[in-house]
């Protein structure tokens, strides 16, 4: 048995790497891989003397015995994975499912594209120790919610990951890098750009600048934010940067760091409701539509076994999204893709109504009011049907009433801020799905560009 994690999950190029590892064998090894089309290691220690040590609780620092690594200063921003192997182990291929602990190195403001990792989202599922904010949640007093550390194997790969597991990939767990987050940056390095990277929280305490880079990106699930970190997009963003949301059900919760930022709290539930939710007056009284143009609430999630849908159904087709892709209005994409474009989660706007023949949608009256940017523009809209495991409550719908869409759109203000509606457009985009793929290249090659 061998495990590991990193003291701190970023870091700039230079710095020492420290590892907690604990194993029974009496010596391991440490290869570092940095995440790129190819995979081959960066480094590699000699045969380290293995230490064993204690699983702890979900909310603990675990304390493993430290390692340190120091980096080369010529190492570019990116994804790294330090992989442990045990001496008496057969060698193997890289596997997502193998020992490792994962770390950014910071981008240096060198290229306009920066990649933020949802170290936090990663955490809230990782059940490392028996607990997760989703499984026997350890609780905190203080602020009151649920508790869990970022000192314990599995922030983003390398430990156990609460969920369904996706009936179309059931060997990539949902929550963890390998599912979304791997796949786009794969894509990205293969075709031409050149992101540099952080975690939520570098721009959480500033180690990161968005002022350095002219477009974010957020892929995947990217659930919970802290409020320095949406404060930081939002101020990319008003200051004339521009943000493209890869995924869904993005910044649902806020949570808040303790313990000298090792863990955070988020308060999901209780007699007076969730404190922690985003929207709202209940909670955070902030709606996360304000900054992604698009809410959860207003889409809905299918976790379990094959979904059915008709796809998104297009509603700007002059717009600069779909150049090149010979979509005309109403006409139907995502449909015929594995997975579905649509899901496993969706976010969505409201909508005062949808034409099933047409595939024409219109905005609720009240959109504006609850939250949505008076700019948006819908691009795609794809309604959720009965069939769907959770269409959320909102302001003027309990549960299950109204009508619920993924949508696709994009506002203005300052920057410019695109939304994609769905979690699985990374496994889609990496399976060379035509329409995803242009639609893709069209966002970043139009705003990772200079300013006109």
């Amino acid at each position: 048995m061998i495990q590991g994690y990193p003291d701190q999950a970023s870091l700039a190029a230079g710095e020492t790497l420290v590892l907690h590892v604990a194993t029974d064998a009496p010596r391991f090894r440490i290869r570092i891989y940095r995440w790129h089309t190819d995979f081959a290691p960066v480094w590699e220690s000699g045969w380290l003397r293995g230490q064993a040590a204690c699983a702890r609780g979900a909310d603990e620092d675990w304390q493993w015995p430290v390692y340190r690594v120091a980096t080369a200063k010529d190492w570019p921003s990116g994804v790294y994975l330090a992989r442990l192997h045990e001496q008496a182990a057969p060698e193997v291929p890289m596997d997502f499912a193998k020992p490792a602990a994962l770390f950014v190195v910071r981008g240096r403001g060198q290229d306009p594209l920066l990649y933020k990792l949802p170290l936090a989202t990663y955490h809230a599922y990782n059940s490392s120790g028996g607990g997760c904010l989703y499984h026997n949640p350890p609780r905190s007093p203080d602020p009151p919610g649920s508790k869990v550390s970022l000192q314990r194997p599995g922030g983003g790969i390398g430990g156990e990951t609460w969920g369904a597991p996706d009936h179309y990939d059931p060997t990539s767990p949902r929550q963890t890098f390998a599912h979304w987050d791997a796949p786009f940056i794969r894509w990205l390095h293969g075709n031409g750009y050149h992101p540099e990277f952080c975690t939520d929280g570098d721009l959480d305490t500033g180690a990161v600048s968005g002022a350095r880079y002219r477009l974010m990106l957020c892929v995947g699930h990217d659930e919970y934010w802290t409020e320095g970190t949406r404060d930081a997009v939002e101020t990319f963003v008003a200051t004339g940067g521009h943000v493209a949301f890869f995924g869904a059900n993005i910044c649902w919760w806020r949570i808040h760091m303790v313990d000298r930022r090792r863990a955070f709290v988020c308060h999901q539930g209780g007699p007076c409701g969730a404190l922690d939710h985003w929207w709202p007056s209940s909670g955070a009284g902030r709606p996360e539509d304000r900054l992604t143009g698009v809410s959860y609430r207003h889409g809905g999630g299918w976790w379990d076994g094959p979904r059915a849908t008709s796809g998104y159904r297009v509603q700007d087709a002059d717009h600069w999204a779909f150049a090149g892709t010979g979509l005309k209005p109403g006409s139907a994409f995502g449909h015929d893709t594995t997975p579905p474009l649509v899901g496993y989660e969706c976010d969505g706007a409201p909508l005062a109504d949808f034409d099933a023949y047409t595939g024409r949608a219109r905005l609720a009256a009240e959109a504006e009011s609850g939250g949505t940017p008076a700019t948006l523009r819908l691009l795609a809209v794809a309604p959720l049907d009965g069939r769907w495991q959770e269409l959320p409550p909102r302001e003027h719908d309990p549960a299950r009433h109204g009508l619920h869409a993924a949508v696709m759109g994009v506002y203005e203000r300052g920057g410019t801020v695109f939304s994609a509606g769905s979690t699985d457009w990374a496994q889609v985009l990496a399976s060379g799905h035509p329409v995803v793929d242009r639609i893709t290249r069209n966002v970043l090659n139009r705003l990772q560009a200079p300013h006109r």
